[in-house]
C-alpha cells in the first residue's frame, strides 16, 4: 500500500457513533499519518475497508460488525478490543496486541498475523481461513466452532481450545501443544505425538514440536 494512501482514502461508512466519526475525521483532516487514537470508542457498523492504522490504538474499542477488509493494522493495539462478526478479510494485524479480545464469528481469511499476541481472546465460530499465524503466540484462545482450514503456523505457541466441529482441513505447519479438545465425552488435553496424528485424522499437515529447555 503506498504512502499516498493516507491522503486519499475516505472510509466507505464512517461509524454511525459521532464521538467515533468525529475522532476519524480530525485524523484524516490532519493528513491521515502516524497512529490514530481509538481507545475505548465505539466503531461498531462502520465500513474502514483499506484503511492504514499502523501503530494505532483500538484498546477496549467496540467493532462489532465493523468491515475492515484489507485494512493496516501493523503494530497496532487492539487489546480488549471487541471484532466480533466483524470483517478482517485480508486484514494485516503483523505483531498487533490482540490479548483478551473477541474475535467471535469474526472473518480472518487470508488476513496477516504474523508474530501477534493472541491471549485469551474469544475467537469462537471465527473463519480464520488462509490466515498467516506464524510466529503467534495463541494462549487460551477459544477456537471452538472455528474454521482453521488452510491456516499456515510456524512454531507457535499453540495451547488453545477447540471443539469436534472446528476445522483444520490443509492447515499446515509447525506449532508447540497441547491443545484442549472439548468434545461429548469430556474435556481431554492432548500433545505431542498424540495431538500430530489427531491433527492429522483432521486433514491438518502440522508437525507438532517438542519443546527443548
Amino acid at each position: 500500500m503506498s504512502s499516498g494512501t493516507h491522503e486519499t482514502w475516505v472510509p466507505p461508512t464512517a461509524p454511525p457513533d459521532r464521538e467515533a466519526a468525529t475522532r476519524l475525521q480530525e485524523w484524516l483532516d490532519a493528513g491521515g499519518t502516524g497512529g490514530i487514537d481509538m481507545i475505548g470508542l465505539d466503531l461498531s457498523g462502520a465500513d474502514l475497508s483499506g484503511g492504514v492504522f499502523q501503530e494505532s490504538w483500538f484498546t477496549d474499542a467496540r467493532l462489532v460488525g465493523t468491515k475492515l477488509i484489507d485494512v493496516d493494522l501493523y503494530r497496532s493495539d487492539a487489546e480488549g478490543a471487541d471484532f466480533s462478526g466483524a470483517d478482517l478479510t485480508r486484514a494485516s494485524l503483523v505483531r498487533a496486541n490482540l490479548d483478551d479480545a473477541v474475535l467471535r464469528g469474526a472473518v480472518l481469511d487470508g488476513a496477516d498475523l504474523v508474530k501477534a499476541s493472541l491471549y485469551g481472546v474469544d475467537a469462537s465460530a471465527a473463519s480464520l481461513r488462509g490466515t498467516r499465524l506464524m510466529g503467534a503466540s495463541l494462549i487460551d484462545v477459544d477456537f471452538r466452532g472455528s474454521d482453521l482450514s488452510q491456516a499456515i503456523i510456524q512454531e507457535n505457541t499453540f495451547k488453545v481450545i477447540v471443539d469436534e466441529t472446528t476445522k483444520f482441513t490443509g492447515m499446515s505447519g509447525t506449532l508447540f501443544g497441547p491443545v484442549q479438545v472439548i468434545s461429548r465425552e469430556g474435556n481431554k488435553e492432548i500433545g505431542g505425538a498424540e495431538l500430530e496424528r489427531w491433527l492429522r485424522e483432521l486433514g491438518g499437515d502440522v508437525q507438532v514440536l517438542e519443546r527443548r529447555w
